[in-house]
């Protein structure tokens, strides 16, 4: 390599050229020092810096791409649901692949006005000057003259240009169309999303009660029929089986008939039934029990309840799993669901051992088989002669159909988002194998972002927006984690139909509503309903109720929640309780309900009865029957009054009070 000189001349710089070999042989001599290698100047260096710049751009553009995939899987989801629920309940002709453009313009036709085929959109009549007062005239059809006193509501609408909006808040069960007037986004800056917040008067609350009014709301005359059941506590049969109040039995059913109740729900426990010895089943103390249900004449609802009792719930006595069982789970703990720190959850079986042979040489599923069978033989007098009106079927934590995720001898407290239940070492084996079938054998783990029992979503990488949750790893994970919750109800319902042939059969539903307003439902997701914002994580259940022929019963809340709870934990027990029954209704399965185990005002009642027969569906669907749970109809704290006046508006006899 030669450099040039000043003068012009050239200069050898190659590290092996004679130079080198000189200073090698001559030592003293003084060599010549090696230039320092020059920065690229000019067009050199501006390629460089270009070069640099196309890989920083290219790898932004990538982030960007995969960002704009999410928010456009976001608004599709949302879209879809809009365009559901206004072509169900609001009556409106949108096409198949109805997109925003069909929404807008359908809900300006229905609003009075024109809109042609290129966008074009005006008033005929009334004219242009009467365009202000057509939100205020909306709004009264569907309110109450009072409600809209005090208010600013009218200068709002004569001042500003009105903008048709639907309720966020409400769900469209509730509410089928209230046009409102809004502000100018240019002028103001909301606090709320809701647009009923930002008419300074009208609050959620305030606009259901208003529109409930208009249809007289405490008269239930005509209104279907809901039969209800009460359910007797847990505690009165022991754990050999015995029934430990008669009497007291006696007087509970007595109020029970006065209050006209159809019938009783009645759980029974494996842990009593099957308690000591495997295949050795005990039924004499619900034996007595049921003769005592039948001279009074009430229908009878019985519970397979394969979980242990007194764990997470409300109920005092503790009925734990059969103690063989515990027994077995001494020397191999992994039939248990175990959670991330490796603690073992005895509450109910973990279903990685739903076909493995480890409990006496029966897999889990067959358990379950050998004890519904028994019971059908058993009381196959009673199932001949109508007394047993159906039969539910418990598959998983608190007889429901969820993992153990919010156990609280585990720590957890609501709202917390629980945990992942899949670290068995049978769970951990089926990851295994679903995540080498598609192809990526890392992937077979449970994510180690995903916090602990008490932790908040935003507190975590796996469950924040745009976290984990929804890239591919996590999209396979919680796949596999749902599959494996649909695929135990599969099973078990398939042998509980061979058992009791054409009676009905019914599975719990839980009412997981807190954080439901956030995009990953983070509480969903852990007790095993891949339900983010994007996804609807009850259509693949419902799809396996169906084909059961099972009726899904869920749990209603009934109780108002303080403005404070539904801001901190984000929760919306509405738009869940409608997700979840409409899912099922339009599915064709029957729907039942349950309240949350907890003394209702009347208040209470009422919203448990517009859950159980919604005013504005326009199928005129209802629940099939509800479960009134309570520790005892005996205690001081239960108004018989207001049970009563829940009753008669559960079979359509109230009138106005």
């Amino acid at each position: 390599m030669k450099s040039i000189n000043d003068d012009g001349s050239t200069q050898d710089l190659d590290p092996q050229s004679d130079h080198s070999s000189d200073y090698l042989t001559h030592p003293n001599s003084n060599p010549q020092p090696h230039p320092h290698p020059r920065r690229p100047r000019g067009f050199a260096a501006a390629a460089a810096v270009t070069t640099n710049s196309v890989a920083k751009g290219k790898k932004e553009r990538e982030k960007e791409k995969e960002r704009t995939k999410l928010r456009e899987r976001h608004r599709r989801a949302i879209t879809s649901r809009m365009l559901a629920g206004l072509r169900q309940y609001g009556n409106f002709p949108l096409p198949a692949r109805a997109d925003m453009n069909d929404v807008l313009a359908a809900l300006a036709r229905e609003a009075g006005w024109v809109v042609d085929a290129d966008g074009t959109t005006y008033r005929q009549c009334p004219p242009p000057s009467h365009m202000g007062s057509f939100a205020a005239k909306s709004v009264e059809s569907q309110l109450s003259g009072g409600s809209l006193r005090n208010c600013s509501v009218k200068e709002t609408i004569e001042n500003q240009t009105s903008v048709l909006r639907i309720d966020e808040c409400l769900s469209p069960a509730s509410i089928d169309s209230v046009v409102i007037a809004e502000r100018d986004s240019k002028n103001e800056k909301y606090t709320n999303a809701s647009p009923i917040n930002t008419v300074d008067c009208l609050e959620a609350d305030q606009l259901m009660q208003d529109i409930h009014s208009g249809v007289h709301e405490n008269d239930f005359t005509g209104t279907p029929y809901v039969p209800v059941y009460v359910k007797l506590p847990a505690g009165i049969i022991n754990k050999f089986c015995q029934l430990i109040d008669p009497e007291g039995i006696r007087q509970e059913l007595m109020h029970m008939k006065s209050l006209n109740v159809d019938g009783v729900v009645v759980d029974c426990w494996w842990g009593i039934v099957e308690g000591w010895s495997p295949q050795k089943y005990v039924w004499s103390g619900y034996r007595e029990l049921f003769n005592i249900v039948r001279k009074f004449k009430l229908k009878l609802q019985v519970v397979m309840a394969f979980h242990e009792c007194g764990g997470n719930d409300s109920s005092d006595a503790l009925i734990s799993l059969p103690q063989w069982v515990l027994d077995i789970g001494k020397d191999n703990q992994d039939i248990f669901f175990t959670d991330r720190e490796g603690r073992r959850n005895t509450e109910c079986l973990s279903w990685g051992i739903d076909k493995e042979r480890v409990l006496k040489g029966r897999t889990g599923i067959e358990v379950y088989f050998d004890m519904m069978r028994s019971f059908r033989t058993e009381f196959d007098d009673l199932f001949a002669e109508g007394l047993i009106s159906a039969v539910e079927v418990g598959l998983g934590a608190s007889g429901e159909l969820k993992y153990p995720s919010f156990s609280e001898r585990m720590g957890w407290r609501y709202p917390g988002i629980g945990e992942f239940q899949c670290y068995d070492k049978y769970l951990q084996h089926s990851l295994r194998r679903a995540a080498k079938l598609r192809g990526h054998s890392f992937w077979a783990r449970g994510p180690d972002n995903a916090g602990h029992y008490n932790s908040m979503p935003h507190e975590t990488g796996f469950f924040c927006e745009r976290g984990d949750y929804d890239n591919y790893y996590g999209r396979f994970f919680l796949h596999w984690y749902s599959q494996t919750l649909i695929d135990h109800a599969d099973n078990v319902l398939s042998l509980a139909t061979l058992a009791f042939e054409e009676t009905k059969i019914i599975v719990k539903v839980p009412a997981v509503y807190w954080w439901y307003k956030t995009p990953s439902h983070a509480a969903e997701l852990t007790a095993g309903y891949h339900n983010p914002t994007n996804q609807d994580g009850y259509f693949p259940v419902f799809e396996v109720l169906r084909k059961h022929a099972v009726t899904m019963k869920f749990v209603c809340l009934g109780f108002h929640l303080s403005s404070q709870e539904a801001n901190e934990s984000l929760i919306d027990p509405e738009g869940l309780s409608w997700q979840v029954l409409n899912s099922a209704w339009d599915r064709g399965l029957m729907a039942g309900g349950e309240n949350a185990l907890l003394c209702y005002d009347r208040e209470g009642y009422k919203r448990l009865v517009d859950t159980a027969k919604p005013r504005n569906d326009p199928d005129h669907r209802h629940f099939s029957f509800f479960v009134y749970q309570q520790p005892s109809l005996l205690q001081a704290n239960v108004c018989l009054s207001d049970l009563d006046f829940f009753v008669k508006c559960m079979h359509g006899e109230m009138t106005d009070l």
